[in-house]
């Protein structure tokens, strides 16, 4: 083999992005291979994807037979829902050692306090817009609630 041929493919090797280089001619075969410093490293791209944000599903420990569908009564015009005014977590007692306000089945009139929501360290107390008899109590005791969250159900007199 021609040492100038040799040199020759080493230089090609050398001026080219090839990392390997094999040659086989009359019976004779050359290979090269160049080891990349961290720099000449083909870099592999991943694609990003977009986050999945967490859920986290509610799961009672109730047994299937005991666990009730809640049934809407919103476009019945016996029955009204008392809905929060703000953003914050829910208290039936204005106190933890004190009675609740109402119960279900509780008589209640227009004025008449219903619970305390606490938003921002300041305890709301909400009234009733209604008079009639608490149905049901949607939401409870030191659970958040949103804007416009149905707390209580309302049989109108």
């Amino acid at each position: 083999m021609d040492l100038n041929y040799l040199k020759k493919v080493v230089k090609i090797l050398d001026e080219s992005t090839l990392s390997f280089l094999e040659i086989e001619e009359e019976g004779i075969k050359i290979k090269l291979e160049r080891k990349l410093s961290a720099a000449e490293q083909p870099m592999m791209t991943i694609p990003m994807q977009a986050p999945v944000p967490y859920f986290k599903p509610e799961v009672s420990d109730k047994p299937i037979s005991e666990i009730k569908v809640e049934t809407s009564y919103s476009n019945s015009d016996d029955y009204f829902e008392i809905k929060s005014p703000i953003v914050g977590t829910f208290y039936r007692s204005p106190s933890p050692d004190s009675e609740p306000y109402i119960e279900i089945g509780s008589r209640i009139n227009i004025g008449t306090p219903l619970c305390i929501i606490e938003a921002m360290k300041l305890m709301n107390e909400i009234e009733s817009d209604v008079a009639g008899t608490i149905e049901k109590i949607l939401v409870e005791n030191g659970q958040p609630v949103e804007f416009n969250q149905s707390l209580f159900l309302v049989r109108k007199d």
